[in-house]
């Protein structure tokens, strides 16, 4: 893969704190119904990584403290903890006086998601010694899902499904610690392809898709790693050029959607 050399972006203070509202807020309504309200603040971290596998969090925007705690009625404490933990996860970072940031990926770290994701991805698989019948079902009905929102040209649903394929698989084997990783895995190649060109149609990636559920399926586990590979390439191939972000062109863009609650 041959990118351009990273520009240093330009960030629009104003922007950070409306898009980091329009897509907290959606999420923060969701939550709100959650049984769970007493944890609320041990969530704040989950929210912020649906936000970004959904595409609605963009690499470079500013994570304010003050507007988090707001959001989630907790104190600034709590946010702080939260944000801490995404750092530690390579989510996002602290700039001096300037405040919290989701990540913005340099082109060593582009190299160095998707080499993690071979070996994690291929590993998974091997390690499968009799393939659950519950894992078939749940990466077909995910993939079902995949072709709708592609069907239907819902971006956001389809950007999001096709990257949580890999976190599906992970579940569906019944391991909380391999989808933790994969989710935040998965969350750093989304912002990735936030940053790049690319020049992939999503139908490629759900066929492929398809074709590794159909390899399990018949227990060709190595068929499946190495179709896993072909697919993890195929996606880093698909990058050409880092994106020049023009930040008073994405304030337009946010201004002209009307912020609608969810309920």
């Amino acid at each position: 893969m041959q990118l351009l050399k990273p520009q240093r972006p330009v960030r629009g203070l104003d922007n950070g704190k409306i898009e980091h509202q329009k897509c907290i807020s959606d999420l923060y309504i969701r939550l709100m119904n959650d049984k769970n309200m007493d944890q609320l603040p041990l969530r704040i971290d989950h929210t912020i990584v649906d936000a970004i596998l959904a595409g609605r969090l963009q690499p470079g925007v500013r994570l304010g403290e003050q507007a988090l705690a707001n959001l989630f009625n907790v104190s600034r404490t709590a946010v702080r903890e939260a944000l801490i933990r995404l750092e530690t996860r390579g989510l996002v970072q602290a700039s001096p006086r300037r405040g919290w940031f989701v990540v913005e990926p340099s082109q060593e770290e582009v190299l160095e998601a998707f080499h993690a994701r071979k070996v994690i991805e291929v590993g998974i698989l091997r390690a499968i010694d009799k393939v659950p019948a519950r894992m078939i079902e749940a990466l077909r009905a995910h993939i079902a899902q995949e072709r709708a929102a592609i069907a239907a040209n819902d971006i956001g649903a389809r950007s999001y499904l096709l990257a949580d394929f890999h976190v599906c698989m992970a579940e569906a084997l019944d391991n909380p610690i391999l989808a933790d990783i994969m989710r935040d895995l998965t969350a750093r190649v989304i912002l990735i392809a936030a940053l790049y060109q690319s020049d992939r149609d999503a139908s490629e990636a759900c066929d492929e898709h398809e074709r590794i559920t159909d390899l399990i399926a018949a227990g060709d586990i190595e068929g499946a790693a190495k179709e896993m590979v072909t697919h993890i390439d195929n996606i880093e191939s698909g990058l050409t050029h880092r994106l020049d972000r023009d930040a008073l062109f994405d304030l337009r863009q946010i201004l002209q959607q009307p912020l609608r609650k969810k309920g």
